[in-house]
């Protein structure tokens, strides 16, 4: 394989090569390259793929072992998303990805009617020439996100190769992923309502298993809803840190995935009857007791501006040298402004 700074990969067809060129193409280009079979196609379209100076553009055309094709990537084009120097808090950085602690009120992805202050257009000013191209693209990957306003760690890769290696580590489940939420209640595996509910169990340790089906709501789009049939699997395991009040009318938890679907922890602590404090989305009007826990905690959650959610702890292996890293985030400040009052009740 040649360098990839020159943009031109040079693959040698192995033996027993498919019968298809962009199938041989698809087996045979080194790792490495990180070149999805999508792209690949589009290369072969645009006629980028030649033999011995001869381009060749049908995917369907024969090949043989041995028989040298080259590549040309060409430079990453530029994206239309606009770079913005907004300040991002970089946790840690190298040529293949970056660890950012995402603040409350960032958008991760430009999407309709937020073009622009999103983590992407601040990673395009941040990281500027450091990309390298992501599906041709000078863009960063966005392999996982979390929502507006929800805090803490992700992990964004800067080139093709990462962006590949860390996408199959999410879907084969191996990123450590650990949220700490304020829910209303105590998810207590002593409490005879919660095993009625369905999709519930409880692991050993009163590790409460959230198992069920998940889907946009048929009636309001911002909305996902749990269902038993269709949709998509969803996992979450919760576990119980510390309750507040007298009796207990919320509490710390913290949330792993075993699945990473859209509102996933927001949704499924709703649907046993635990929804995060401040979450307009799925909260409902909720309010926690100022008998249990004092007029001021009772404030300070009916205050709360946003889901108390925070994506506490990540980690994964480095997707070139196999590193294990991990990092951890502590509370933002308001929600350890809101555990302190529910505390001092």
């Amino acid at each position: 394989m040649s360098d990839l700074s020159d943009r031109i990969l040079s693959v040698t067809i192995g033996e027993n090569p498919p019968d298809r060129l962009d199938k041989a193409l698809a087996r045979d280009v080194p790792e490495e390259a990180a070149l999805s079979r999508s792209r690949l196609a589009r290369l072969l379209a645009e006629g980028a793929v030649s033999r011995a100076g001869q381009v060749i553009d049908n995917p369907k055309a024969r090949v043989a072992a041995g028989e040298v094709y080259e590549i040309a990537l060409g430079p990453a084009e530029a994206v239309e998303t606009r770079a913005e120097a907004i300040p991002l808090n970089v946790v840690w950085e190298d040529a293949d990805l970056i660890v950012i602690d995402k603040p409350a009120g960032m958008v991760v992805h430009p999407a309709p009617g937020s073009h622009e202050g999103t983590l992407v257009n601040a990673l395009l000013h941040h990281c500027g020439d450091t990309l390298s191209g992501i599906g041709g693209e000078r863009r960063p990957g966005i392999v996982h996100r979390i929502d507006k306003d929800t805090t803490g760690l992700l992990v964004v890769a800067k080139s093709d190769r990462a962006h590949h290696a860390l996408a199959k580590q999410f879907e084969k489940h191996t990123v450590t992923r650990r949220y700490l939420a304020v829910v209303h209640g105590v998810p207590d595996a002593n409490d005879p309502r919660l095993h009625g509910v369905k999709g519930t169990s409880f692991e050993p340790g009163g590790i409460l298993k959230i198992t069920t089906q998940l889907a946009r709501h048929k009636t309001d789009r911002q909305r996902q809803a749990v269902l038993f049939h269709g949709g998509r699997h969803a996992v979450t395991r919760v576990r119980v840190i510390e309750s507040f009040g007298v009796p207990p009318v919320a509490a710390l938890v913290e949330c792993w995935l075993e699945t990473g679907r859209t509102h996933q922890i927001r949704v499924h602590m709703a649907h046993v009857g635990h929804g995060l404090i401040g979450d307009q989305t799925y909260g409902g009007r909720r309010k926690l007791s100022a008998r249990a826990v004092g007029d001021a905690a009772a404030e300070a959650a009916t205050a709360f501006p946003r889901q108390a959610l925070h994506a506490a702890t990540l980690g994964f292996d480095h997707p070139v040298s196999g590193e294990r890293l991990d990092f951890e985030s502590p509370l933002p400040a308001d929600m350890a402004g809101l555990l302190s009052a529910l505390g001092a009740a």
